[in-house]
Order: structure tokens, then sequence, then C-alpha cells
């Protein structure tokens, strides 16, 4: 499986995001209006339907929304494979301040990885989720888009390049959504989600102020991915690999 893919061309992404403020009570009275527009669709509920407390809870969801949430960090990785050895390296962008981060992912994106023909992306769920996010959060921010990333209006063969180990493993079924918690499991590869997981971002970094330990877990999702990516290829992840 993916035989042209030249795994040491590949650029192993994860992101972690939570609410652009720390509760529903912070949110700006501006902004407040447009998310209580969203959460009608978030609880699927007419305005009558939502009560306060609801409306309260469901800004806990605000954060895989990039109108309405910010990305605190972006862990990417690449493999290095010497002697039929591999290694993974892995770098964090993190950051209380959005715009720092994202301008230095543009740069690593602009200076390394920048040719269509040669390099490639790749996450878990990274078509609906990671990409689209980085890019509105980018332009929100006013940072130009890298060359790989700038795809509006682009053919779906014509970012082929965007590696999403979800989307392989459905084969064509449309139906499947399978998280990479399980698809580890399967494949027994050591879980990325032993401390907390993605639902515990948003309090892990408002209420304990604990950036670090965000990353760490958005580092292990990236190694995860590339053994996964390793196990769809039938390559063998060395005992040591973290």
């Amino acid at each position: 499986m993916l035989d042209y893919v030249n795994i040491s061309n590949v650029l192993f992404l994860d992101i972690e995001t939570v609410p652009q403020y720390p509760s529903y009570e912070d949110v700006p009275e501006d902004a407040l209006a447009n998310w209580q527009l969203k959460a009608k669709q978030v609880l699927r509920k007419s305005p009558e339907e939502i009560s306060d407390e609801e409306y309260i809870a469901s800004y806990n969801k605000a954060g895989i929304y990039a109108e309405f949430g910010k990305i605190i960090c972006i862990s990417v990785g690449f493999l290095n494979i010497q002697d039929g050895e591999s290694k993974i390296r892995v770098k964090s962008f993190a950051n209380r301040d959005e715009k720092v981060l994202l301008s230095d992912f543009a740069d690593l994106m602009n200076k390394y990885y920048n040719n269509p023909n040669k390099h490639y992306i790749c996450g878990h769920n990274i078509k609906e989720f990671d990409m689209p996010y980085i890019c509105r959060r980018m332009l929100i921010n006013g940072i130009k888009l890298p060359r790989l990333l700038d795809i509006a209006g682009k053919k779906p063969w014509e970012i082929a390049y965007f590696l999403d180990t979800m989307l392989l493993w459905q084969f064509g079924d449309y139906k499947a959504y399978t998280k990479l918690s399980v698809l580890t499991q399967v494949f027994n590869i050591p879980t990325p989600k032993d401390d907390i997981d993605g639902s515990q971002v948003g309090k892990v970094f408002w209420e304990d102020d604990d950036l670090e330990r965000i990353t760490i877990y958005c580092e292990k999702d990236v190694v995860a991915t590339a053994q996964l990516l390793m196990k769809y290829k039938l390559m063998s992840i060395p005992e040591n690999m973290p």
C-alpha cells in the first residue's frame, strides 16, 4: 500500500485547539451572539428550547470550530531512515499567542515542505479538521498560506499530497469514521491516549494552565500516526521507537 510514497518525505502533523475564551461568560457580546447562533446547530434545537445552562455547556465545543476557537499547539514529525533503522524526530509549535506559533509553522513549511510533487502531509482526519482549521486560522491572523496549504479551488487529485490515515483506512467506505485510538489498538501500536483526550484539552489549557502537558499529548498523536502509516506500508516499527 502507498508504494509510491517515500515515507522520508512525509511530514506527520497533529493540532490541538481550544475555545478562544476561558468560558462562556468571558465571550464578548458580539462574538457571543454569533456563538448562540452556532449553538443552535450544535445542540440541534430552536432558541426557545435552549436553556442558559445548555448555552454555557455548549461553549466547551467551541474549540473545534475555527471561527470560535484557536490553535495552541501544532506538533510535527518526520522519519529518518538510515541503514534500515527508522527514527522519528518530533517538533512542536506551542504558544499561547496563536499568531506566533502559526508564523513559525508557516516558516517550516515554506523552507522544508514546499514541493507538492515530492512532499506529503499526513495526519488522522486532517482533510476534514486539521488542514482547514490551520488555513482558516492563518488567514484570520493575517499569515500567508504556505504553498502546500494554499488549496482553495483545487481538485482532489491536485492535493493528493495530503495523506489522511482515517480516509486511507476507509478504502472507499464513506460511512466509516475510525478513531486513531481504535486503529492503534488494532495494529498493536502504543496508545497515544494514556493521559488526556481531546475533550479535556480546553480544561487543561484554560483551568490548569498546562500547555506542556497538551504538547506531550499532541506529540504522542504524531508518533502514533507515523507508526500507523508504517503499518499501512507493511514496514516494521523498531521496538525503541517512541
